[in-house]
């Protein structure tokens, strides 16, 4: 019987994956073959989509990107030297996008079937949970510590320490809040995760869940993932009939319990305490700090917020040690970080690797350069509030200090790139309408300046003389300090780096001369 394995992931939909296996069934039907079809997660590799694999004695076979028309030559190709098609790519594994990589998090993906416990069992899943079961609560903190991990929703801090800190807390009510408001342009791997992975998130809770003394916690899904929404809810189910969920986690005697929550698209309740009004189901703005979410946080308790990648991260933690985990990165960014390919290129799709590897290796080594064959001009990291990278600084290894030298930042890993016929100008322009549209309007440099800094940009754009652009140079710069320094969230905070960065590196897309930029 030939066993072939199809994407279920969203992206590989989108393209046809339905169609694709749709078709394969009628045709095997049409010729009286036998043929199983494993819908599994996606390996990432989104310009192959959808990926076909023939799961062989010699391993995964890739066949891709495949079409309904395809099907035919593909079903008389698998029954014979099947290599010798238009399609084949050879072993998946082998692939050089993919042989590179160092899956931690994403190892089981294009594997597993998302809502298989068996294939997440098989691959390692709850081997983790099974060991902090028998931890005291300290003993699970001082690993997540030991390890090195930091958030990675952006502002990478250190993970252990807000363990630590709700750990520590007195309340009778504790949680664990998932951030999987994943709302970064060029960003997908929460979504990846979630709805190819789920148990793998659920996992992490759990054992955060344990540590911390927390008894429920709550997934904050963005509205515009309807199937992350739906793979969650049902892996929860199958989590909970397996007693890996409810009032005896395991056998612990320790109670813990998820729930999905669907946030209603705001962009600023990725922001951990507008996420938390949100929860309570309140308008999602941003509360000042202190007090911090770890010691008051959801209803007023103590409350440990991350994202999608960071609890993600924790069961290979627990299963294999802090220092295993140590082992991948460099200086004081350890770990893998899944870096996510979009815009311009020519391979879009997920590159895990350990921190260290530069933009160059990323952009034009994995991604192979621009889609449209045209030069590079820059590529933003973070995400709409992430500066602009040109390649002259493409060597910079991905890295957290050593993006935060450079007035940059890494964020959530995604990474969109242009090329040279994108105007910077315009994407200054837009970073600031995007904060004025998408503010909550909690605070004045926030909710005011991104709006004269749009007046402002128009002003420079139309000034006809040296003297009138200097002027609106420095008033544009000195907004983005008062934005930086003055606003009460990352929103208006971070504004400033695609703006600066802009004016900076490509003076002459606002029609300035070098030296006009640097005043």
């Amino acid at each position: 019987m030939l066993r072939l394995c199809i994407p279920c992931d969203s992206v590989a939909r989108a393209v046809g994956a339905d169609e694709v296996a749709a078709a394969f069934a009628h045709e095997a039907d049409k010729r009286n073959l036998p043929l199983e079809i494993q819908r599994t997660s996606s390996r990432g590799l989104y310009w192959l989509e959808p990926l076909l694999e023939l799961d062989s004695a010699n391993g995964r076979q890739g066949f891709g990107p495949v079409a309904p028309q395809d099907v035919p030559s593909l079903l008389d190709a698998l029954q014979g030297d099947a290599s010798a098609h238009p399609l084949a790519l050879g072993p998946v594994e082998e692939i050089p996008y993919l042989k590179s990589q160092q899956r931690l998090l994403f190892a089981r993906a294009g594997i597993t079937r998302p809502l298989s416990l068996d294939d997440y069992r098989a691959h390692g899943g709850f081997e983790g949970l099974t060991r902090a079961i028998g931890q005291k609560g300290e003993d699970i903190v001082a690993a997540v510590l030991d390890s090195g991990l930091r958030g990675r929703g952006g502002a990478a801090f250190p993970a252990g320490i807000k363990w630590r800190t709700v750990r520590d807390a007195k309340a009778e009510q504790k949680y664990v809040v998932c951030n999987a408001d994943e709302g970064d342009s060029g960003t997908f791997a929460d979504r990846m995760l979630m709805e190819g992975d789920p148990f793998l998130l659920i996992e992490g809770m759990a054992i955060a869940g344990l540590a911390v003394g927390a008894t429920k916690g709550y997934i904050y899904v963005r509205s515009e993932y309807p199937q992350a929404v739906d793979n969650l809810n049902a892996a929860l189910a199958v989590a909970r009939e397996a007693g890996f969920l409810g009032a005896n986690v395991g056998g612990s005697g320790l109670a813990f319990d998820l729930e999905v929550r669907v946030g209603a698209g705001a962009y600023i309740c990725g922001e951990e305490t507008a996420l938390l009004d949100s929860l309570e189901g309140k308008r999602g703005t941003v509360r000042a700090k202190p007090p911090l979410p770890a010691l008051q946080g959801l209803f007023g308790q103590p409350t440990l917020v991350h994202n999608v990648l960071t609890l993600a991260s924790v069961p290979a933690i627990l299963a294999r040690g802090a220092q295993f985990y140590r082992d991948f990165g460099m200086g004081r960014s350890l770990g893998t970080m899944p870096f996510q390919l979009a815009g311009n290129i020519r391979h879009g799709g997920l590159v895990e690797r350990a921190f260290g590897l530069t933009l160059r290796e990323l952009v034009e080594g994995y991604g192979g350069g621009t889609a449209s064959g045209r030069p590079l001009k820059a590529a933003q990291v973070g995400g709409p509030l992430g500066a602009w990278v040109p390649p002259s600084q493409f060597d910079t290894p991905l890295d957290y200090e050593a993006f935060a030298a450079m007035g940059a930042m890494l964020g959530h890993g995604g990474v969109v790139v242009a090329d040279d016929s994108l105007d910077m100008a315009h994407m200054a322009r837009f970073a600031l309408q995007f904060c004025a549209e998408e503010s909550c309007g909690k605070c004045t440099p926030c909710r005011i300046g991104s709006t004269r800094g749009v007046e402002v940009v128009d002003r420079l754009l139309a000034a006809t003389d040296a003297k009138a652009r200097g002027e609106q140079v420095i008033l544009l710069k000195d907004l983005c300090d008062t934005l930086t320094y003055g606003s009460l969230c990352a929103l208006g905070g971070m504004t400033a780096y695609p703006v600066t960065s802009a004016l900076k590196h490509f003076p002459a897309d606002f029609g300035l001369e070098t030296s006009e930029a640097d005043q």
